[in-house]
């Protein structure tokens, strides 16, 4: 009894306090922002990431522009639809319809939609959402000339990690679709 409480007493005073460690990030490296030109073919050109793929929308209801631009090491998506509205007014008002309900359905995860006018070196004006929040789209797009193209994009991750720890990669596709606005140009 007596060699219990002494090694159970010297065992007390022998070990360290105790300290918590402070809180961890998992450490994302992102490669440097390099691009290429989009290969012909769409009525659309503009530069991407040389890190993502151009991909074929193989939805049910994916019309013959749509693409996704897809970082396979980051696990992110930018799905592009294009319409060409040429000569019907209904059409194009319903584009504008849907690029704004699109966005309005994540108001129900969203704690904020900020919506900023880009305006293109070229004079394009495209309308950006950011949204902020555990929403599926954490930025989307949408530009026009009103009278032939619709271009429309949205930003998704295939994780179901936080929005606040992709914050990084995040950002960093985003700078990737301004550089792709930017260089949008219709054909």
């Amino acid at each position: 009894m007596l060699l219990v409480a002494a090694s159970f007493t010297a065992g007390c005073s022998s070990s360290p306090e105790y300290t918590p460690k402070p809180k961890g990030y998992n450490r994302i490296d992102l490669p440097p922002h390099r691009y290429q030109q989009l290969a012909p073919g769409h009525p659309y050109t503009f530069e991407y990431s040389r890190y993502a793929k151009i991909l074929r929308d193989s939805s049910y209801l994916a019309q013959p522009h749509w693409i996704n631009v897809y970082y396979p090491s980051l696990r992110a998506n930018v799905q592009i639809t294009y319409t060409d509205v040429r000569r019907n007014p209904k059409l194009y008002n319903k584009m504008l319809e849907d690029a704004r309900k699109l966005t309005s359905k994540h108001e129900i995860k969203a704690s904020a939609i900020d919506e900023n006018i880009l305006k293109t070196p070229s004079g394009m004006r495209v309308s950006v959402f950011e949204l902020s929040g555990e929403v599926p789209s954490q930025f989307q797009f949408y530009t026009t000339d009103s009278t032939r193209h619709f271009f429309r994009g949205a930003l998704y991750f295939r994780t179901a990690t936080a929005n606040d720890s992709l914050a990084p990669v995040i950002d960093y596709v985003k700078t990737d679709i301004v550089r792709l606005l930017n260089t949008l140009k219709y054909q």
